[in-house]
């Protein structure tokens, strides 16, 4: 394939990284006060990229660039939409937060392209060595993002926090990495799926836990989900609301990828590692999440017991499993983006965050429009009907019993219960008990747009994109068992 061909099927992250890069430029040589313009611009180049992106897959265009080392297929263009989206949605809202503590630089934009950036790379990556310079470039935007406020101790803890146990989660990575070549020759997901074919030995083995393993931290998927509480409480709220989207995106997209292509052929092998992972997910994510009275943290549990829940669709291994996980991702992004500004909306008049559930008491009576967006977030994130939420859950247990993991739906469904408890326990709060403060403040009419479109989507009017998203869903996973 030619260089000209390459560059075109990568130009979506060629153009972020061109205009990162510009500025990264601009921002170096201007004051703070352009930092808004360079918000805008950022945001801008993030929307040509998901038009290019998506022009990509209505062209019925997929092709392997850089002699198969990056790959632009239905599943990349799918992935990346939604991290593109979620990322121009934290954009929009971050500006305001910063501004009311004197905290908003030029830099923050420019770190969240490379980070998109480092996200696509991800996605589309069919080299081992391709997935870990996506994976860096992702994670190292990331550390300094979740220590951006830097005269906030919990934000300055939240990043070192991040670093010390993401630098881990690397080097088990890349550890894994070199065990896979050791034991196959190659690093490419093509060759390493003949290899593994021809001889899957206890060192190969061993290459794939950690493998997953790894990637299972970036997931925040149990037993490596110990940061996330922390970090999500510590770190800004939209730096937080984007933790919870676009990177948990790409991390699943990576690993289903990684999943179903090099490590395909043995799925006995990463199968049962995947079931415990998504079911002690679950019941983690939701016992953990009843005692906590801090409202960042109890949806960092909530981000945990959802990863549980797209695992199942993984666990399937089959395309319907893998159309579940896209599907699921698709509303949790929404889901998550609301909550997360809805927290942000939830601020005094001296510009204090109302964080904890003795803070929202009575919010029906003091913001009622904001508490019944709360409460219709709330629900979806519980699945229960007729909000969107339930949709994403259905999808992933009908994969589950349609291939045989009748006991996998069965325990997910009594634990997905659970959960129900610490999402009803808003609702009791907010219209159930007296008012203990005044009203929040007024909220930026940014806010409202990104919540109020994130509350349109996972309403009941959300099931008339069932039909349109199940096609897309299920044409981009089968690009993953076609390519395999």
């Amino acid at each position: 394939m030619s260089y000209s061909t390459s560059l075109y099927l990568t130009g979506a992250e060629i153009g972020l990284s061109v205009t990162g890069l510009v500025l990264l430029l601009v921002t170096a040589w201007t004051s703070e006060k352009a930092a808004r313009a360079i918000t805008i611009a950022a945001v801008a180049a993030l929307f040509g990229a998901l038009l290019f992106n998506v022009s990509l897959f209505d062209g019925g265009l997929a092709g392997s660039a850089f002699g198969g080392l990056f790959l632009a297929d239905g599943f990349a263009v799918f992935a990346k939409s939604l991290v593109y989206i979620a990322t121009i949605a934290c954009l929009i809202v971050a500006p305001r937060y910063f501004d009311a503590r004197g905290e908003y630089r030029g830099e923050y934009p420019v770190l969240m392209l490379f980070n998109a950036v480092g996200m696509g790379l991800m996605v589309s990556a069919t080299d081992l060595m391709t997935l870990y310079i996506g994976l860096e470039m992702s994670s190292l935007s990331s550390y300094v993002l979740a220590s951006f406020a830097r005269r906030d101790g919990k934000s300055s803890e939240a990043g070192l926090k991040y670093f010390v146990l993401g630098g881990l989660a690397s080097g088990i990575i890349l550890y894994g990495v070199s065990l896979v070549y050791g034991f196959s020759g190659t690093t490419s997901y093509e060759g390493i799926r003949t290899a593994f074919a021809a001889d899957f030995s206890t060192g190969a083995m061993f290459g794939v836990v950690f493998v997953l393993a790894g990637i299972a931290f970036k997931v925040a998927a149990v037993p490596f989900h110990m940061w996330t509480p922390d970090v999500y409480e510590g770190a800004p709220t939209p730096v937080t609301a984007f933790f919870a989207s676009a990177p948990k995106v790409a991390a699943v997209a990576m690993l289903v990828r990684i999943a179903t292509g090099p490590f395909g052929g043995q799925v006995e092998a990463w199968q049962q590692i995947v079931i415990f992972a998504a079911l002690a997910s679950i019941v983690v994510g939701a016992l953990g999440a009843i005692g906590q009275t801090n409202l960042k943290r109890l949806l960092a549990y909530s981000s945990i017991n959802n990863v549980g829940f797209i695992l199942i669709g993984l666990a399937a291994a089959t395309p319907e499993g893998i159309s579940g996980v896209l599907v699921y991702l698709s509303i949790y992004v929404f889901m998550t983006i609301g909550s997360f500004v809805a927290l942000l909306m939830l601020r005094d008049s001296e510009g204090n965050a109302l964080a904890t559930f003795d803070d929202i008491s009575g919010l029906s009576t003091t913001s009622p429009v904001l508490a019944w967006c709360l409460l219709a977030l709330m629900f979806s994130l519980a699945g229960i009907p007729p909000l969107f939420g339930f949709w994403g859950k259905f999808v992933v247990f009908q994969a589950a019993v349609q291939a045989d993991m009748i006991a996998l739906a069965a325990i997910g469904i009594a634990a997905s219960v659970i959960g129900a408890f610490y999402y009803i326990k808003f609702i009791k709060v907010m219209f159930f008990d007296e008012p203990q403060g005044a009203a929040p403040a007024a909220a930026p009419v940014s806010h409202w747009i990104v919540l109020g479109l994130s509350v349109a989507v996972i309403s009941p009017l959300g099931y008339l994109l069932t039909p349109w998203l199940g096609n897309l869903a299920d044409a981009a996973a089968q690009m993953l068992f076609y390519v395999a």
